[in-house]
């Protein structure tokens, strides 16, 4: 997953990691660590329900979650 790609789409979109999190359904401190790569990785549904909160193309979505890993 490249966090880059994403934080900057979360940015992009006026949104916060907070405001994600809460979308998605699941703990802020959970997306931070997921997002970190704190021993957790997202599930396809978190990512699935990202891409729905951003509004996000395919080949985005594909981009950020299939691209280069970047931390």
């Amino acid at each position: 997953m490249n966090v880059n790609k994403l934080r900057a789409k979360i940015v992009e979109k006026g949104l916060s990691i907070d405001i994600v999190a809460k979308e998605i359904g699941i703990n802020r401190s959970s997306l931070y660590r997921k997002l970190n790569n704190a021993g957790e990785t997202l599930t396809i549904k978190e990512a699935n329900a990202i891409v729905k909160v951003l509004n996000i193309t395919a080949d985005e979505a594909t981009d950020i979650f299939f691209g280069n890993t970047v931390a």
